[in-house]
């Protein structure tokens, strides 16, 4: 279950320091200058849902961290954030339907068939997508876990970071494809921001209940998974990035200075793996630094008064 937390770690901080850093230098490169200066991502109101909802697992994490441990309750918890965050979600009124064109091929074809025939296929798709996923998952891990071995790398390394490059790669490439275009570059970074609520939540839910339910399929009863110290200095540092980010979004903009922090952080510890706790330390100094300036009026909390917003006029629609 140690090579779990590192995917899942893992997977968190490429997704923030490399793939967030990277729409935005796509959306750079294609889009134009502003004023002799780089564009700047606005997000629209309802991206605000998405900021928002990192909050609740992100600090419930911090009590997961603080206690060592993660167990079937503090799934069950999680499992609840990911379903709430959905529910907002649906309150929210849809986009107009020309922004169908932007879904691949499948999605549209499926969208199109309507009734009873739309929801048998995206019913079907699901189903095909997770059997695949159960079959190939075990001798992907294996392929992994060989490729290391025969590389002279730790399983734990090899795992934390090319397993969720080569897991997310279809997404990342599709997200990267939204950037070129600078209107979509909002919801290509938002794209990777529901992952984030995905990986903190469902993803995260998954380690007690595969590791309890294992233990006790052995006759040994449902346990929590105890984090050891290595695991503990993985999870901070995962959980000090991912409220950086999150504050940095919460001014609902992302500009060249957010994406070149992140992205050199990033780079720092994934170079140069023993500097995880001096990169620990910045990644702290950065966040206290931020609530400084939302302290003294300099960065508003746009993000959480849109939110209430965008909550109260889908209510108000219903």
């Amino acid at each position: 279950m140690h090579l779990a937390v590192a995917n899942l770690t893992g997977a968190i901080r490429l997704l923030i320091g490399l793939g967030w850093p990277m729409i935005y230098f796509v959306a750079a490169f294609f889009g134009r200058k502003t004023r002799g200066r780089l564009p700047t991502i606005e997000l629209e109101r309802e991206h605000s849902i998405e900021i928002v909802g990192l909050v609740p697992p992100l600090l419930y994490f911090v009590v997961i961290w603080l206690k060592q441990s993660i167990n079937v309750v503090d799934a069950a918890v999680l499992v609840a954030m990911y379903l709430a965050y959905l529910v907002v979600l649906l309150r929210v009124p849809p986009h107009e339907e020309e922004e169908l064109a932007d879904a691949p091929a499948v999605s549209r074809w499926a969208y199109g068939l309507g009734g009873a025939r739309r929801v048998a296929a995206i019913t079907a798709l699901f189903v095909v997508g997770g059997a695949l996923l159960y079959f190939t998952a075990a001798p992907f891990l294996e392929s992994m876990i060989g490729i290391a071995a025969v590389l002279g790398v730790s399983d734990f390394v090899f795992v934390q970071w090319v397993a969720p490059f080569l897991s997310e790669f279809p997404e990342k490439v599709s997200a990267f494809y939204w950037a070129r275009q600078v209107n979509k570059a909002p919801m290509a970074l938002m794209n990777m921001v529901s992952s984030n609520i995905n990986q903190w939540t469902i993803l995260a839910a998954m380690i007690p209940l595969v590791f309890g339910w294992s233990h006790a399929a052995a006759g040994g009863g449902w346990i929590a998974f105890h984090f050891d110290p290595a695991q503990r200095l993985e999870i901070a540092l995962t959980l000090a990035q991912s409220y950086v980010a999150l504050l940095l979004l919460m001014e609902m903009r992302f500009q060249w200075w957010d994406a070149l922090g992140l992205f050199l952080l990033w780079f720092a510890q994934f170079f140069r793996p023993h500097w995880r706790e001096p990169v620990l330390a910045l990644y702290l100094a950065w966040g206290v630094w931020l609530i400084l300036l939302t302290v003294a009026g300099r960065r508003p909390l746009v993000a959480l008064r849109i939110f209430l917003e965008v909550v109260r006029a889908g209510r108000g629609r219903r």
